[in-house]
């Protein structure tokens, strides 16, 4: 079975080797039929410290790493690459 992949905002990288990344979607609304945002916090496992918040992140889900960890950051390297040049 297929991993899922999700791309969020991050939103805490308070912990070591630990970021928590909000990921929003649009869900119908049963009766009004307009669309809301709903959005879920997961923690994720960031083990070079490379996140920061406000980074758009994609995570992929993993084997249990901790009690609530379940997901890894992905990282892309020419996005790392672009945003390396812009810093320097």
């Amino acid at each position: 079975m297929p991993r899922r992949i999700l791309q969020g905002v991050v939103v805490s990288d308070k912990m070591d080797k630990t970021v928590i990344v909000r990921v929003d979607r649009l869900v119908m609304h049963p009766l009004y039929k307009k669309y809301i945002r709903r959005s879920k916090r997961y923690p994720a496992h960031d083990p070079e410290n490379r996140c920061r918040v406000g980074d758009v992140v994609r995570i992929r889900e993993c084997r249990p790493l901790s009690k609530t960890k379940r997901f890894e950051v992905l990282y892309e390297e020419a996005a790392a690459a672009s945003v390396a040049e812009g810093e320097a």
